[in-house]
């Protein structure tokens, strides 16, 4: 094996901790440093890991062969995005769908006039399940795809749970309907309303003296979170919030139901369960990673999706390995 990949980390939180547990798991990479807004000094890190402040970052261009964005999509990747690709290859999560063509065109450009590969948009959904809809949709071209999420923690509804008045804590799960997936598994090829693909179900702690109808009440006719879903809210306490709900477990399907002749359906299925949402984002954009310093290395540069990278570029074994072990 060559010289490792250097890897560097922008932002400490769960994405940027699952990416420094990724990067012990893959031999052929090495942590050069995480880069942090906070007071570097102040971060604990476990294996030894070295942190620095951001503004640090121009100083480290020629030790670092890929650098990680671990910051949020709604302020944190618009802006650090084309910022860092102008300065070192580069892997994001950015996930605010309709933006992605926006954030792409922002990236590439100084991406390409500096040289360097920065994928945007990888994890599982964008990600994995993304690649799974263009594979089902080029091998089965009469036909329908669908995409579940859950059963899964969401970030987004549960900080609109949480400000609801009368509400001390709360978490609220997306769950896909039972019966719309085995319609789809069946091959019927339905159509389904937003109501009847899944069902969001709250756990709500209620502040002293809270009227548990009204909260009920705001959080069921919320507009954009809850209106066009059939929820169910649940009211517990603090201890079982903090007991039962802390993880952030996710996951889902991406179903292609076709057909190849009017006498055959075919149904395609990809499904993925996960103890921990961020953690395993963190890990595919590990494996991005390696991928990112190959096509580097071979000239590919500007921006990339996971539409653009081979599959084999993501494995640590030589093409001959993978021809071998793996076809």
């Amino acid at each position: 094996m060559g010289a490792s990949i250097r890897i560097g980390i922008a932002g400490y939180g769960n994405l940027g901790r699952g990416v420094q547990a990724a990067i012990a798991k893959n031999p052929d990479m090495e942590l050069v440093g995480v880069y942090t807004r906070r007071d570097p000094a102040a971060l604990s890190l476990p294996g030894g890991a070295t942190a620095f402040h951001m503004d640090e970052l121009a100083k480290h261009t020629e030790d670092i062969d890929v650098l990680v964005l671990c910051g949020g999509s709604k302020s944190d990747l618009p802006e650090q995005g084309p910022a860092l690709a102008a300065m070192f290859n580069t892997v994001d999560s950015f996930d605010t769908h309709a933006k992605i063509p926006e954030h792409f065109a922002a990236v590439d450009a100084p991406a390409t006039a500096a040289g360097k590969t920065a994928l945007i948009s990888a994890g599982w959904d964008p990600g994995m399940f993304s690649i799974n809809r263009v594979y089902g949709e080029a091998l089965l071209p009469d036909g329908e795809t669908y995409t579940f999420w859950g059963r899964g923690l969401s970030q987004g509804h549960s900080d609109a749970i949480r400000r609801v008045p009368g509400v001390a804590g709360g978490v609220q799960y997306t769950i896909p309907s039972t019966e719309a997936i085995a319609k789809v598994r069946a091959g019927e090829r339905p159509t389904l309303s937003t109501r009847e693909k899944h069902v969001r179900e709250c756990f709500v702690v209620l502040e002293d003296d809270a009227d548990a109808a009204s909260v009920r009440e705001a959080i069921v006719t919320m507009e954009h979170y809850f209106d066009q879903y059939d929820t169910t809210v649940n009211f517990i306490d603090a201890a079982t919030l903090a007991s039962e709900h802390s993880s952030m477990p996710h996951g889902g399907f991406v179903f292609r139901s076709g057909n190849t002749t009017d006498e055959h359906s075919q149904v395609i299925e990809y499904s993925l369960t996960l103890q921990s949402n961020p953690e395993f984002t963190s890990s595919v954009l590990v494996a991005y990673a390696r991928a990112v310093h190959k096509m580097n290395q071979a000239g590919q540069i500007g921006a990339k999706t996971v539409f653009d990278v081979a599959p084999g570029l993501l494995s640590p074994k030589s093409p001959e390995q993978l021809r071998a072990e793996l076809l």
